[in-house]
């Protein structure tokens, strides 16, 4: 049953540890390793690291850009049709755009499918997150998110169209704080950010465009 008021993957024991981009424009890669992570761990009940550094360099053909930008729905595709992703151990991060060196004897997932949710469609969203697994989900970072500390990020000033967004992080639940409802976030830039590496986004707005580009991958177990 879908509790309407919280989720939490984290108490699964599903989401990995925060990670950090460093100075790549890489989020994309971390939002979908997040996703994968969470999926494989779902459904094995084993940990695993998968590899960014192999998107960053791999993943071109699929109209992502390394350290430049891309998207996790394009990076499912990918892994989809390369035949998986890497371990973090075998293909490390270096935070910049490198040369292509998948070795397939490496992978250690592999993505079926993925699903895209509606645009715009937050309540579907929502199901997603409190009964599938983890979403990447992509907003607009705007001045002054980064010194976010705690409580219910909100903005009048961000934008609510896919055309906006410029970060992809991965949803990993839901609550209410102080009567207001928000999503639970995990971002990739470190432990040490935010609320040890997570934010809470407020729900229900589609602030700052976190309802636009949302999707989860169907992994092989």
């Amino acid at each position: 049953m879908l509790s309407l008021l919280q989720k939490d993957w984290r108490e699964d024991g599903i989401v990995s540890p925060v990670k950090d981009q460093s100075h790549c424009g890489s989020c994309w890669t971390f939002s979908t390793t997040g996703a994968l992570e969470a999926a494989y761990t779902q459904a094995t009940g084993k940990n695993i690291s998968l590899s960014e550094q192999q998107l960053v360099d791999c993943a071109g053909g699929f109209n992502n850009f390394g350290c430049s930008g891309g998207l996790p729905s394009q990076a499912f595709e990918y892994i989809k049709y390369n035949g998986g992703i890497d371990t973090e151990e075998s293909y490390p991060y270096k935070g910049v755009n490198g040369v292509c060196h998948y070795k397939a004897e490496n992978a250690v997932v592999q993505v079926l499918d993925s699903v895209n949710i509606t645009l715009n469609a937050e309540d579907e969203l929502k199901n997603a997150v409190g009964l599938v697994r983890p979403v990447s989900v992509a907003f607009e970072v705007i001045d002054g998110f980064r010194q976010y500390k705690s409580g219910v990020y909100t903005s009048d000033h961000c934008g609510t169209t896919p055309d906006d967004v410029n970060h992809a992080v991965l949803a990993v639940g839901y609550g209410v704080e102080n009567g207001v409802p928000y999503w639970l976030i995990k971002n990739s830039w470190g432990a040490d950010w935010g609320d040890n590496g997570y934010f809470k986004m407020e729900m229900g707005k589609n602030m700052c465009a976190v309802a636009t580009c949302a999707s989860y991958p169907i992994v092989a177990a």
